[in-house]
């Protein structure tokens, strides 16, 4: 499984079950990928039956995994970890070439070498916490994307010991890869969710696509089951990362999942779910993270000097309510649920 385990959930509302809503050439499927699941609804324009498209779509998705999956042992990536001699991939190549613009501009907030900090804090496959102080530095002796390069089709570090974990961008990325996939066959109308990430294009019977945000409260694991608001998309990505449903409870002291690659710290602040929209869905992935690392007033600067980006943020306030904030850009599209 993916150590994000859905973290964060976006409900699809955008149904096709309604008969008043559902016209013959819509179709959708579904299926299981990188430890999750995932639905995709199309406008069949261009007549592939969905049991067809199924099996391309899983082609693509298993050739994926085998290129960035932490969770196979042959993949490019598992390879590299084990500092094997590998070249890799195109797969690998965008993702990197995207990882290293997500660090850049989020000044190291997102960083795909995470991977020992994520291990020692007791998170990620076959993890058992260990972090302490004085392993600290050890530990940050192996962060840090600038000790890695890509060179003539080779990954190269400055320590044999740096893992790489492309978690927090890969589900994101894969979304992006299927529906270059939907552009190429021609299909005018889709939707694509894979654990949660979220990109749409055109409309679903003329009008907007409907994603949920479900309420940041523990225990509520349900999709869809208490939502927070709801946003309308066309030709966008949707990302939401937080802290909710991936925590464990050690001596009464919570622990989350997110973990702050410029100190070595599980990211502590008020921020509770963060939603970014974005025209890629690997940048809306990687991004989300980077903004709860960085914390509710950074993550809003952040947002604000970059125009190309709108975030729906939930944090808890000084008297430990929920309160949101929300882009501007978003006003028009977004229905906050009571």
């Amino acid at each position: 499984m993916n150590y994000r385990l859905l973290s964060f959930s976006l409900f699809l509302l955008a149904s096709i079950s309604s008969c008043s809503e559902k016209k013959a050439s819509i179709e959708s499927f579904n299926g299981f990928a990188q430890g999750t699941s995932y639905s995709i609804i199309y406008d069949n324009n261009k007549n592939i039956k969905p049991v067809e498209m199924k099996i391309k779509v899983d082609k693509i998705l298993n050739d994926f995994d085998m290129s960035l999956s932490l969770y196979k042992d042959s993949s490019v990536l598992s390879r590299i970890n084990r500092n094997e001699d590998v070249i890799v991939d195109s797969y690998f190549t965008e993702a990197f070439k995207k990882a290293l613009y997500i660090s850049e501009i989020t000044d190291g907030a997102f960083d795909i070498t995470v991977g020992p900090l994520v291990k020692a804090w007791g998170f990620g496959p076959d993890a058992v916490k260990n972090f302490k102080e004085s392993n600290r530095d050890s530990l940050m002796r192996l962060v840090g994307i600038g000790k890695i390069s890509l060179i003539n089709g080779r990954i190269v570090k400055s320590n044999p010991g740096i893992n790489l974990d492309f978690n927090a961008i890969a589900q994101g990325y894969s979304v992006d890869v299927i529906c270059a996939f939907f552009d190429k066959l021609g299909i005018r109308n889709y939707l694509v969710e894979i654990g949660g990430e979220v990109r749409a294009k055109g409309t679903k019977a003329g009008a907007l696509w409907r994603i949920g945000i479900d309420k940041p409260v523990d225990g509520n694991m349900l999709p869809g089951e208490s939502l927070q608001a709801i946003i309308r998309i066309s030709d966008k990505s949707i990302s939401t990362s937080g802290n909710y449903r991936k925590f464990y409870i050690e001596d009464g002291v919570k622990y989350s999942h997110h973990i702050d690659p410029r100190t070595g710290n599980i990211a502590k602040n008020t921020l509770l779910s963060v939603t970014i929209v974005a025209e890629e869905c690997a940048l809306a992935d990687g991004i989300a993270t980077g903004c709860l690392v960085m914390g509710k007033n950074s993550a809003i600067d952040f947002i604000n000097n970059h125009p190309e980006l709108s975030a729906y943020f939930i944090f808890s306030d000084d008297s430990g309510n929920f309160s949101t904030w929300f882009s501007e850009s978003l006003r028009e599209f977004i229905t906050e649920e009571n």
